[in-house]
Order: C-alpha cells, then structure tokens, then sequence
C-alpha cells in the first residue's frame, strides 16, 4: 500500500470555504484503479493558520503514480489555483510506502 498526503496551511477565516471546496468537488478517485480510500483531516489551530492534511491511500505506489498522469487527476485538479486565497503558503506533498498495517477485523 502507499498512502499520499498532502498539507495545507489555512488563513485564518477561510476554514469554511476551503472545506466546502474539498467536500464538493469531483476527484473522480472511485473510478481510478487502485484507489482504496481518502479523508480529509483537520489538525490543529493557531494564529497563523489551520492545518489540513488529505490523505489518500493506494494499493500500490504505481497506482498512486498512475492516477497522477491520468485525464481523471487532471480533470479533478482543473481548478486548484482558484483557491489560493485560502491557502498560507503552498501545499506540502509527503508519500510514504505501508510497511506495516493493523487492522480491526
């Protein structure tokens, strides 16, 4: 598996805009092969800003790669540079291979 996150730094009151943006918008991600799962996550607060973190998990690093050069990531990222009103600084990519997993069931 390979998880890929990206971070984003908030100004302060554009929390609300930048989340309607991520709940709204079409990644078309379930069609994509390999996709397993995505969350948006929002961390901690401070004066400066809000952190965000997406959080997309892959069953393989060349799906991830994949879905990167395809019509499908494209199309979903068509618009991003719409939004850097909201954004402090620009978003910061981390990738990271599973070497271990845990699970419930």
């Amino acid at each position: 598996m390979y998880i890929a996150m990206n971070r984003f730094k908030v100004k302060p009151g554009s929390e609300q805009a930048f989340e309607d943006i991520w709940k709204n918008r079409d990644s078309n991600l379930r069609s994509v092969p390999g996709f397993v799962e995505f969350h948006m996550l929002k961390g901690p607060k401070n004066e400066e800003n809000t952190l965000y973190s997406s959080h997309t998990v892959w069953a393989s690093y060349s799906d991830f790669e994949a879905w990167t050069k395809s019509q499908a990531f494209r199309d979903s990222h068509k618009n991003a540079g719409k939004n850097d009103v909201h954004y402090d600084g620009h978003p910061q990519f981390e990738g990271f291979e599973v070497i271990h997993s845990l699970t419930l069931s």
